[in-house]
């Protein structure tokens, strides 16, 4: 049987998300679902999250915005929860945490135990991160432990650069694109040989290769490929909108009419 409301809306408040959350996962009487959900087995569902908050502010939909914010804040909940259960931390260390962080790395707005404040000068919040990060206890086994998981062509791009700090580097440009013609070739051999496995894997080289490559031209190779993705998005936009102003549903479209409209597509921009 059903448990009674645990708050009444009017009281729907920070206290409330907790207390939701701990009946979620309560092992007795909680929702299956979210009882055996660990760590790992929710960390994509943050990341999608933050993800969906970005959408809404490209699109400018403030109320979407409001729910996925709170789809977001759900995310910390969840994990806090989940840590609170193993003895580990609690969503106030949570909470404490970036409070603390938020005033220490602000010394020009809160005074400090004496009563004073530093002047704000260039590279300030840096210069902190900087000697916090020095004072923490390293645990990580590896250099490039270092890098925080990011989506992948960011990610690659991020352990490229690291590598190259210390050295690990092609020597010249003219390399990594020969680097690339090589990937290629691979590529083409396992697609002959119907690999699948190899050509996954060599997929990923040829990949890791051209974001290699456009790193040493100083591009933002993340920022590259969203913004050709906003462009398909526009172009196959306007291949819908042709065809219902023609009176067609998109799906019954030739390619060879689809690749009308979007060569159409492409002398509008």
């Amino acid at each position: 049987m059903p448990k009674p409301h645990p708050r009444p809306p009017e009281i729907y408040n920070m206290d409330g998300l907790l207390e939701i959350m701990r009946e979620l996962r309560d092992p007795e009487t909680g929702c299956a679902w979210d009882v055996v959900q660990t760590f790992e087995s929710i960390s994509d569902y943050t990341v999608e999250e933050a993800y969906e908050v970005i959408d809404a502010i490209h699109k400018q939909d403030y109320n979407e915005l409001a729910e996925e914010l709170g789809d977001l804040l759900l995310q910390p909940v969840f994990h806090a929860q989940i840590a609170a259960e193993k003895g580990l931390f609690d969503f106030d260390k949570v909470i404490w945490n970036i409070c603390d962080k938020m005033v220490r790395r602000h010394p020009h707005v809160f005074a400090d135990k004496n009563g004073e404040v530093v002047p704000l000068t260039d590279g300030l919040w840096q210069r902190i991160k900087d000697t916090e990060k020095a004072q923490k206890v390293n645990t990580n086994p590896y250099i490039l432990d270092e890098i925080p998981y990011f989506p992948a062509v960011k990610h690659a791009q991020k352990l490229q650069a690291k590598a190259a700090t210390l050295g690990f580097d092609w020597p010249n440009i003219k390399a990594v694109k020969e680097k690339i013609s090589e990937e290629l070739n691979e590529f083409y051999v396992e697609i002959e040989n119907d690999n699948k496995q190899n050509q996954q894997e060599e997929f990923g080289d040829l990949l890791f290769s051209l974001i290699n490559y456009g790193r040493h031209l100083g591009l933002d190779c993340d920022l590259a490929l969203q913004n050709t993705n906003k462009k398909f998005i526009r172009r196959f936009n306007y291949i819908e909108d042709t065809s219902k102003l023609k009176g067609k549903s998109i799906d019954l479209l030739t390619l060879d009419e689809m690749d009308l409209l979007w060569n159409e597509a492409q002398l509008t921009e």
